[in-house]
């Protein structure tokens, strides 16, 4: 077992603990055909766990390993309440001393919750650029249907995360264009929540973020374009890494706002299972903006919308709720979502301006809108019929 799961922070220095990276990483084309000996210095019984398509995915080299034992455990649908207590006795029955979690932001937070409960180290290997869960001390819970729950902040990033970019690009693009939405929140939420901090990791981070936003703005296209390629690397490292970055430093301080708070509330809708993570997120940025707009007046929201609508455009994320596949959901149905988002526990509120839920359904349905914010909300709703059905 590893020797840093030995290391406790003491109570009263839990709120003073930051996790702020993994302790080791490996990016490079086909590293796992090294996967037996990266494993070996953290355990000698390696529980597997992830989806059918991933664990599929990672099986061939898994079936040369021939010093370790190891078995592997699908977390299901979600990584929710129900699937981790059966992940438990699956640990507990193979008497697993190391987890490996292998697929998209779910599997990984299964498996880094997982690994946090038993008390063992823990190894990341994505499948996609879609999120950086493989690089935060982050763990997001759903219920058993897809909506979101709560999040558990954890005390350690993982030990080990392994990046193939062979593997990386073998996911469908759609990922990579997912990935590049919820990397691109961390600009627009953190330098809301954190711009005015004068805390020296929180300053790094929120500038670390506007760089993350104008490298996947200069690199995106051309990444999407020519899978492989330098750019591609580059853009895929931006979002599995340098996203993870942001959050490492920043921590607690360096929050998420509306951009994910909107995503939470539409998982809430059943019409949203079929888009990914980074699409919500990706279309609550411009709802966040747009609240900015509404309700605060601000002239450099609305451009910050435009110029993203027209880079959104270019690379294929939503920028309505028709594009999220939301196009026949009713009133009564976006109301119980923002609603869900306007709780008081929200990141929502960590907005400088109180929002309501009309104002949050109000952005929601014209986050399209070719109108600065001359307006009012209740006259954007009257008109809400034209996106969404009565």
């Amino acid at each position: 077992m590893s020797q840093s799961l030995s290391l406790s922070v003491p109570s009263s220095l839990a709120d003073s603990s930051q996790a702020i990276a993994p302790q080791r990483i490996i990016r490079a084309e086909h590293s796992l055909s090294h996967l037996e000996s990266l494993i070996q210095p953290y355990g000698q019984r390696p529980l597997v766990v992830g989806g059918e398509q991933s664990l599929a995915i990672l099986r061939p080299y898994l079936s040369s390993i021939a010093t370790l034992e190891v078995a592997d455990a699908t977390y299901g649908r979600d990584c929710s309440e129900a699937s981790l207590q059966t992940l438990g006795q699956n640990v507990t029955d193979h008497h697993a001393d190391v987890i490996l979690g292998v697929g998209g932001g779910k599997a990984l937070d299964a498996a880094k919750l997982l690994a946090h409960h038993h008390h063992c180290p823990v190894i990341t290997i994505p499948t996609s650029a879609a999120t950086c869960a493989a690089w935060t001390a982050l763990s997001n819970l759903y219920s058993d249907a897809g909506a979101f729950q709560y999040d558990v902040g954890l005390p350690r990033c993982p030990d080990l995360l392994i990046l193939d970019y062979a593997v990386i690009q073998t996911a469908p693009q759609r990922t990579l264009v997912a990935g590049i939405g919820d990397a691109l929140a961390k600009w627009y939420e953190a330098s809301v929540s954190s711009g005015h901090s004068q805390e020296t990791l929180t300053i790094a981070a929120v500038q670390q973020a506007r760089v993350l936003r104008d490298i996947l703005f200069q690199k995106s296209t051309a990444a999407i374009a020519q899978p492989g390629s330098d750019e591609w690397r580059q853009v895929v490292d931006a979002t599995v890494l340098m996203a993870g970055v942001v959050g490492g430093l920043g921590g607690a301080q360096c929050r998420t706002v509306a951009a994910h708070a909107v995503h939470n509330g539409l998982t809430h809708l059943s019409p949203t299972r079929s888009s990914l993570h980074g699409e919500k997120v990706a279309y609550g940025i411009l709802v966040q903006l747009r609240l900015e707009e509404l309700l605060q007046h601000h002239h450099l929201a609305t451009t910050a919308r435009h110029q993203l609508l027209q880079f959104y455009g270019e690379i294929g994320l939503p920028t309505t709720l028709t594009d999220l596949g939301m196009e026949d959901v009713s009133l009564r149905q976006l109301q119980t979502a923002a609603q869900v988002t306007c709780q008081p526990d929200s990141d929502l509120h960590h907005l400088p301006f109180t929002v309501t839920p009309d104002q949050l359904m109000a952005a929601m349905v014209s986050t399209a809108s070719s109108s600065p914010a001359l307006m009012d909300s209740e006259a954007i709703l009257g008109s809400a019929s034209e996106e969404v059905s009565p």
